[in-house]
């Protein structure tokens, strides 16, 4: 049989310092392992009904962040993480991440805060890679180990095909 997936869009937003905007989860969203309270995930969310990625892409950022995305990004990494207990309701998840090259800004969107906790989301911050590779907080970052990826993503610039990832 073939698992339910949830299909997410997310945004590598970088700026002009290569510094990447994270959005702080806090328990119980998909994001967020059962024995985890909180994890730092890009911004983005699931794919509605009648989008193709970059749709969703564009009104997850502007109804998360405020940015504004009209150009066609590349599609830089794929995740797929097959887990019961994952995404609720389905049997795991599937997130592709588009990079995002912008000026820095406050993060401000369309949603309002009691909307935003509604989707478990209360702060966004902008993170240097060395700032994730030192973490040695409680908290957890999505993908885990995404100092690696942003790594050769900071080094080598967008892939030719999407680099898959681990959890």
């Amino acid at each position: 049989m073939t698992p339910s997936l949830r299909r997410s869009v997310r945004a590598i937003i970088l700026d002009e310092d290569d510094r990447i905007l994270l959005c702080r989860f806090v328990f119980p969203h998909p994001a967020v392992p059962n024995s985890a309270k909180v994890v730092w995930a890009a911004p983005g969310g699931g794919i509605e009904a009648g989008e193709d990625r970059l749709t969703a892409l564009r009104r997850e950022l502007r109804e998360e962040t405020g940015l504004a995305v009209t150009a066609d990004v590349p599609h830089v990494w794929h995740q797929e993480v097959v887990a019961v207990d994952h995404a609720p309701g389905f049997d795991g998840i599937v997130n592709d991440y588009f990079l995002v090259r912008t000026n820095h800004f406050q993060p401000r969107g369309e949603l309002t805060d009691d909307q935003l906790a509604a989707e478990n989301l209360d702060a966004f911050r902008w993170w240097r890679l060395s700032e994730i590779a030192g973490y040695t907080g409680p908290e957890l970052f999505s993908p885990r180990d995404l100092a690696t990826p942003l790594t050769a993503l900071l080094a080598a610039g967008a892939p030719d095909q999407p680099v898959r990832l681990g959890l």
